[in-house]
């Protein structure tokens, strides 16, 4: 395993420039730089928050305005949003993963509960928090803030749940017996093996949900919820007031400050992250060619931060060493009878849950909602399930084999990383005014064309995650293929799409998920005074949601969730259970 690689390639360096001597002028700049940038980013978070838990007044008195002297602060409150929501996603990520995947019985109901809540649209999380987190914090903005932080948490933790879960299913069994041999309790293997080898994948991801969280930034800006309307500043809210202006110009500027600002924490964040995951690569040989970045490198050889960093270190090592719970060997042993008694018993309290569920749903609806209502959405639902079937094996076809082209060529990675981050993170909502004009123009049928905009944003779950399975793909099997000449359709075949055949089901699972609820703002769009809308189950939902039906938003949702969760019990469960078994690394 090449678990340390990284370590050999930068603290062997750390430790020359100790020994050698190089100038001291050297050193301080690296001190000056990396001090630079953590102090800004301190300045940056303490402003931020400053501003979030400022007086509710205030947001009544500073209006929205399309002058581009505004995009900077816009920019800065809606990249800390969505820092927030990361951060977030990830404390949701590492403990709903883990459990899901450590207990069968957690797992039964925590991966369905999981295919709702990625169903489930940012509309409709907004329909139903607003009013309790502004309950939450009277006379604040934090409150309404929160609610649009929490919008963002919802287009961005499934997809990293869903990569977490499928690198613990798929773990390799030699990890498993080498945490026996050397008597490891469950809290000493899952941060020392577990995590660090879900590690790439996961943070492939949480670039994606970065980028994943603009394309719905507008919806978490600019509520709005029957007659309560709310806007922050932010990006967002200042492209949602330039496409209702229809300032082509003020969209022009919105996009080149998304382009900065996606270019500054590609480099910042996320390019250091990927050169650091590299280290924890399940190889037995080495790449040569391996990811870099400055910031990392900066960082390495800075000798004030290792000091301000090594008592964090110490502290850390020190807690993960901590023999928390006991071994992956149950210290209570069931016979076979005992076990299918507990499986019957826990089968049977699902089935009164459900059974439950089911009795309160139906007085919810018994007297709001007929059987034609109920018949109307079901075949909405149809028609946008067959939308998103499609645009799933289009996307499949064109960026499975480009990721995989991608993903085994680091250099190419670094050149096309933030390009790939860049249109993960387009809004739709920019390309309304090209589809609005282009069906007005050759009257074209807005059941066909505005399918495409729903998968504008989510097809790059399918790209990074092929991106990442290809980059962890182990170096000794790719030499290995090379050696036995395995070459054209076969190593395709037999080589690599067994290889990143998981990752790819965790992207198209999220991208499925994603095209869902994409159609909230897809299936309905406008430019102005001039809106096309195509028949669908996400059109029907924005058009509840506007109306503040929250009757008919619960059904649309309800069906959404069910159609969802259907789809993925019946194909894409049993394809990760063949992942699980058959497609893993051992």
């Amino acid at each position: 395993m090449q678990f340390a690689g990284i370590s050999q390639r930068f603290i062997p360096r750390m430790a020359t420039i100790g020994m050698v001597g190089r100038p001291s002028a050297r050193r301080i700049w690296f001190d000056a730089l990396a001090f630079a940038l953590v102090a800004a980013f301190l300045v940056f978070i303490s402003w931020g928050m400053t501003a979030m838990s400022a007086p509710m007044g205030q947001l009544a008195k500073v209006s929205i305005s399309l002058d581009t002297y505004n995009l900077p602060s816009y920019a800065m409150r809606t990249t800390l949003r969505m820092l927030l929501a990361v951060v977030a996603s990830l404390l949701f990520t590492l403990a709903y993963a883990t459990l899901a995947a450590k207990s069968r019985r957690a797992g039964q109901i925590m991966i369905p509960i999981l295919d709702i809540l990625q169903s489930v649209p940012v509309l409709g999380y907004i329909s139903f928090t607003v009013t309790g987190f502004i309950a939450l914090f009277p006379g604040s903005m934090m409150g309404v803030e929160c609610a649009a932080i929490f919008a963002i948490f919802t287009s961005q933790a499934w997809n990293m749940t869903f990569s977490m879960y499928q690198s613990l299913k798929t773990i390799p069994h030699d990890m498993d017996e080498a945490a026996f041999v050397f008597k490891l309790s469950g809290w000493q293997k899952f941060w020392k093996m577990e995590l660090p080898y879900a590690v790439p994948g996961l943070i492939w991801n949480t670039m994606m949900s970065m980028s994943g969280g603009w394309f719905f930034v507008v919806a978490s800006e600019a509520i709005t919820v029957g007659n309560q309307h709310i806007t922050l500043p932010g990006i967002g809210s200042y492209i949602a007031l330039a496409i209702e202006d229809r300032n082509l110009g003020a969209i022009g500027w919105a996009i080149a400050t998304m382009t900065i600002v996606i270019l500054l924490y590609d480099q910042l964040l996320f390019r250091p992250l990927v050169a650091w995951s590299d280290k924890f690569r399940y190889e037995l040989t080495a790449s040569q060619d391996a990811p870099h970045s400055w910031v990392l490198t900066l960082f390495s050889k800075s000798r004030l931060v290792r000091k301000l960093l090594s008592p964090i270190g110490w502290l850390s090592n020190k807690i993960l060493r901590i023999r928390l719970f006991k071994s992956s060997v149950a210290s209570v042993q069931f016979t076979e009878r005992e076990l299918q008694l507990l499986d019957y018993l826990w089968y049977a309290l699902l089935c009164l849950a459900g059974i439950t569920a089911l009795r309160h749903l139906i007085i919810f609806f018994e007297h709001s909602i007929t059987w034609y209502d109920t018949g109307h959405v079901a075949f909405l639902a149809l028609i946008t399930l067959t939308r998103v079937i499609v645009l799933i094996i289009l996307a499949s076809l064109v960026w499975v084999p480009l990721g995989i082209m991608i993903g085994l060529r680091p250099r190419w990675a670094e050149i096309i990383q933030p390009v790939a981050q860049f249109l993960a993170a387009f809004p739709a909502n920019l390309l309304f005014p090209v589809a609005v004009m282009t069906i007005s123009r050759y009257q074209l049928n807005p059941d066909i064309w505005l399918s495409p905009l729903m998968i504008l944003g989510t097809q790059w779950y399918i790209l990074f995650n092929v991106i990442a399975g290809a980059s962890a793909f182990p170096n000794d099997l790719r030499e290995a293929s090379r050696n036995f000449r395995v070459k054209g359709w076969l190593w395709w075949r037999k080589v690599i799409i067994p290889g990143i055949f998981p990752y790819f089901l965790t992207g198209a699972i999220t991208a499925s998920g994603g095209a869902w609820n994409a159609s909230i703002v897809s299936e309905t769009v406008q430019w102005g005074d001039q809106s096309y809308t195509a028949r669908g189950l996400g059109a029907y939902i924005a058009k509840m949601t506007e109306a503040g039906d929250f009757v008919h938003i619960v059904l649309g949702i309800g069906m959404m969730s069910f159609i969802v969760v259907l789809f993925n019990k019946c194909f894409w469960r049993p394809l990760y259970d063949v992942a699980a078994r058959k497609l893993r690394f051992d």
